[in-house]
């Protein structure tokens, strides 16, 4: 009896840690698509310092409530030439929110994994590490404020957050083993883990270009007076390697859905999984296009950004699954 209680309790505790851990996942992913348009959107400097807002904990939403010098304050902040603007301020503000709330989601995150010890030691372990690398890349976030946008900062700053995306899905995947256990692999060739092996590696080259790209559009951005529909041909020539390989990139996806369909079929869950990744694929393959034909246009950037991010999460939960379903399969 006790030991039935003490399984009714890990069962109890790997769906209360699921569900939060969904959640806080959901999260992340949103607060990327906030701070992508924090900086398509130029908000980016909204605050000009850190944890406070133009010294104050509630910014201020009209130049009037601002000394009468912030310019010379904030002169080396970029606030020069620069007028106070209440919408780039308060957007930069909400996603200052967003990231706290995060924080706090991750802390309910680790405080539950605790539970689960005795179950899967990995779990609290990738749980505690996000909850330090969020306070870290808080950390990060005020000195992206300090070196005033520096292209190379914000990119630590993104590489950074996938880092935390990636651990909190080795958590959900670790919690997950005894559902994804019920899917059996046996039909999968040889053949298909070298070339998920390629195309993980393909879209971190494709991801690694993308960021290139967004640090020279940052750039450009930087200078007045550039219209955003010239800076396609002012981009360098890693940005038309970048638009040429996403055709790559769909090819080796469209043959991994092909391989485990015809292998798994269509109700299996990596078939489905895969499924999704490759619509994913499509919406950062469109998104691409409308920005490098239609002229960069600012509201696609976030649209962009988030996909990509999407395509590394799912197609990283992709290989957690996989592997832990190959395990079963070379016990059995």
């Amino acid at each position: 009896m006790t030991q039935e209680m003490q399984s009714a309790g890990t069962s109890s505790a790997l769906v209360s840690y699921r569900r939060i851990a969904l959640i806080t996942l959901i999260a992340v992913y949103f607060l990327i698509l906030v701070g992508a348009t924090v900086r398509a959107s130029g908000a980016g400097m909204g605050c000009p310092d850190w944890p406070t807002c133009f010294g104050r904990w509630v910014p201020p939403v009209s130049e009037a409530q601002l000394p009468a010098n912030y310019q010379e304050i904030y002169a080396d902040r970029g606030y020069a030439e620069t007028r106070f603007n209440p919408v780039k301020t308060w957007t930069e503000y909400v996603n200052r929110l967003v990231g706290v709330s995060i924080g706090l989601f991750i802390l309910i995150t680790a405080w539950k994994s605790l539970r689960l010890r005795s179950y899967d030691r990995w779990i609290p372990v990738a749980s505690v590490a996000a909850l330090l690398m969020v306070i870290f890349q808080g950390w990060l976030g005020a000195r992206v404020v300090a070196s005033n946008l520096q292209p190379g900062m914000i990119t630590l700053h993104m590489v950074m957050a996938l880092a935390i995306v990636g651990v909190l899905l080795f958590a959900l995947a670790r919690s997950r083993r005894d559902i994804a256990g019920q899917h059996a692999i046996s039909g999968l060739p040889s053949k298909f883990a070298p070339l998920l092996y390629t195309v993980i590696g393909m879209t971190v080259l494709q991801v690694t270009m993308g960021t290139q790209v967004r640090e020279m559009t940052d750039f450009l951005n930087h200078f007045q007076g550039v219209e955003r529909s010239s800076w396609i041909a002012m981009q360098p020539w890693f940005f038309y390697v970048h638009r040429s390989f996403s055709a790559v990139v769909l090819f080796a996806n469209l043959w991994l859905v092909w391989m485990l369909y015809h292998s798994l079929g269509l109700g299996h869950y990596l078939t489905r999984l895969m499924l999704g990744i490759l619509t994913v694929v499509g919406l950062a393959i469109l998104s691409g296009a409308t920005l490098g034909h239609l002229g960069m246009p600012a509201i696609v950037q976030p649209v962009h950004l988030l996909a990509a991010t999407l395509i590394f999460g799912l197609q990283f939960l992709l290989w957690m699954e996989y592997r832990h379903l190959k395990k079963i399969q070379q016990t059995v």
